[in-house]
């Protein structure tokens, strides 16, 4: 391993800790405090579908999904993590409640690393939201 991936691998999984205790509490400071002004993220649908550009639209998109599940969506288990010299990849399993509804599902998130910054984010998604 590179010492570059060993960098991307350390801020990435700091940003995940940060992420997960965002989705669980919805204080976000700590994880938007770790992105890029140019920051970057894609989702796959609602109405931040595509690609979103900008730190200020980053912290509007997580206040958002906060407030769809009471912040109180919760990662259950990780199931992979995969890595190169810039992106790192997690792939899990949480649950919730998404406006009120049971919500499970099976996700994976990826972020680009930039020096000590996370730069980029892309989340997918497959099952119905009920089950994982």
């Amino acid at each position: 391993m590179t010492q570059n991936s060993e960098n991307t691998l350390k801020i990435a999984h700091q940003g995940f800790e940060d992420f997960t205790h965002g989705l669980a509490t919805g204080e976000w400071n700590d994880f938007l405090n770790m992105l890029t002004e140019d920051f970057t993220f894609w989702f796959p649908n609602g109405e931040y579908h595509g690609l979103n550009v900008g730190k200020q639209k980053a912290k509007e998109f997580f206040e958002y999904v906060s407030q769809a599940f009471n912040s109180q969506l919760i990662i259950t288990s990780v199931e992979r993590v995969t890595s190169n010299d810039t992106t790192v990849v997690f792939e899990f399993r949480d649950e919730g409640k998404r406006m009120g509804e049971p919500y499970k599902n099976r996700v994976a998130i990826s972020f680009d690393v930039r020096e000590d910054k996370i730069c980029g984010y892309r989340e997918y998604f497959g099952s119905d939201g009920k089950s994982n």
